[in-house]
């Protein structure tokens, strides 16, 4: 993986984990995806119309159809990911989901995409997947961890899976600007859930007030992150990129135990230097 691709990566895991964290915390709230949907349209429509008037992209049906299957996947990873923090720990959903993204986004990539995979990569995979199920605590009791925590865990990986490989080919093969990519997805967003915040308004101006905060943060570092990685997936291949994400693991693992008083354990240690090694190992996989 190039050396460019990598550091868009890191920077990109620390903005993901801290975005998660701010989404953790505003778990009570009902109209919490559309809050900070709308703010990332207000805050990158800017960028979106420069794009727009300078490039001028042209776009057939193809580059439509890559744009909506992005808008809905995105739409069904939001929702999916929130309901799983109002259900259940952050140490459980995040893991999971991070975990099952990158090995279905792998999978795919090889197979719809033609990306070759190597012995090391594999290897990197395979480290990474270990040591978020170690991170996650799934290998020690997994009759104790809930259910629902699990299913919406998977649930967003499937979801992260897709629109990784379908973001991928985007930016990749259609050559669509990675902030057009993002920006249709949150705009979609808000269309979708505007009725559903319009008849409560009630309930929408209570949590205006309460997650105003945590409505911004995501609204900043959520779009900021995913552009950071379109923009490796661009340059290094996407079987690599996507399981290098899962580094915002470690960043949650770290949240989880101080930030929100979970319990740190020493196979999430273990699970930690399992994933750093297979990120070494897809970096210098050739």
């Amino acid at each position: 993986m190039p050396a460019l691709a990598l550091m868009a990566v890191l920077l990109a895991a620390g903005t993901h984990a801290t975005w998660n964290l701010f989404a953790k915390k505003a778990a009570g709230s009902r109209h919490f995806v559309w809050l900070y949907s709308i703010g990332s349209v207000v805050l990158y429509v800017p960028v979106v119309a420069w794009i727009v008037v300078e490039q001028r992209p042209h776009f057939g049906a193809t580059q439509w159809l890559a744009l909506t299957a992005t808008s809905v996947l995105h739409l069904g990873y939001s929702l999916a990911l929130q309901a799983g923090y109002r259900t259940s720990d952050f140490s459980l959903v995040y893991p999971i989901a991070r975990g099952s993204g990158p090995f279905l986004s792998f999978i795919g990539a090889t197979l719809l995409l033609g990306e070759r995979p190597t012995l090391l990569s594999g290897l990197g995979l395979a480290l990474i997947v270990a040591g978020i199920l170690l991170v996650a605590g799934l290998t020690r009791e997994p009759h104790r961890a809930p259910k629902v925590g699990i299913f919406f865990g998977l649930l967003t990986g499937a979801f992260i899976a897709g629109y990784t490989v379908n973001d991928g080919w985007a930016v990749k093969v259609l050559a669509i600007s990675p902030f057009i990519v993002d920006f249709t997805g949150n705009l979609l967003r808000v269309l979708i859930l505007a009725p559903v915040a319009w008849g409560d308004r009630p309930g929408l101006a209570r949590e205006v007030r309460v997650y105003a905060v945590p409505a911004a943060v995501v609204s900043v570092l959520g779009p900021l992150g995913y552009i950071l990685v379109l923009f490796a997936m661009r340059i290094a291949p996407i079987s690599h990129v996507a399981p290098a994400r899962e580094l915002s693991t470690l960043v949650g693992t770290y949240f989880g135990s101080r930030l929100l008083r979970e319990k740190a354990v020493p196979a999430r240690l273990a699970g930690a230097v399992c994933i750093v090694v297979g990120v070494v190992s897809l970096a210098f996989a050739q």
